[in-house]
């Protein structure tokens, strides 16, 4: 993944592309962070997780920014995000957010909202493709109708 953001970063140079030369150096920059951080290389899960954190952080931007109608501001980060969505796996489908839930109610069999640690913890495998804020509200709202 590294080696992918790095070789992107290259052709962007060479083609003279500003703007993705400048978010992929943005990236560059917190994963090089990140690394320090964690004082080794990092895994590709863990690369991940950095540039989800990059798009959670344009996303949050962009709603702030709504609310001052600076939509000029909107765009440059939308586009900035499609640059970095490059580099996510394919997101999980409802559908497929669904089944793993109920996979992990199957296994788990909550009695109460106590469970809903041990739920999450199962669900640990899907966290690089979905947004688990989401997963977790639509766990909290399950676990809610069966008590």
């Amino acid at each position: 993944m590294l080696e992918q953001i790095n070789d992107d970063l290259k052709k962007s140079m060479k083609e003279q592309d500003k703007f993705t030369l400048g978010v992929l150096r943005m990236l560059k920059s917190a994963l090089q962070l990140e690394s320090i951080n964690k004082k080794g290389e990092l895994t590709d899960d863990e690369v991940i997780s950095v540039v989800k954190k990059q798009v959670k952080m344009r996303n949050d931007s962009i709603v702030e920014f709504q609310k001052y109608a600076k939509q000029e501001e909107v765009d440059k980060l939308n586009q900035e995000i499609e640059v970095l969505k490059k580099y996510l796996p394919e997101s999980l489908s409802e559908e497929e957010i669904e089944h793993a839930i109920l996979e992990a109610f199957d296994k788990i069999k909550p009695t109460s909202m106590k469970d809903m640690g041990q739920i999450m913890k199962e669900l640990q495998t899907i966290s690089s493709r979905c947004d688990m804020s989401e997963v977790s509200k639509k766990v909290k709202e399950k676990l809610m109708s069966n008590e």
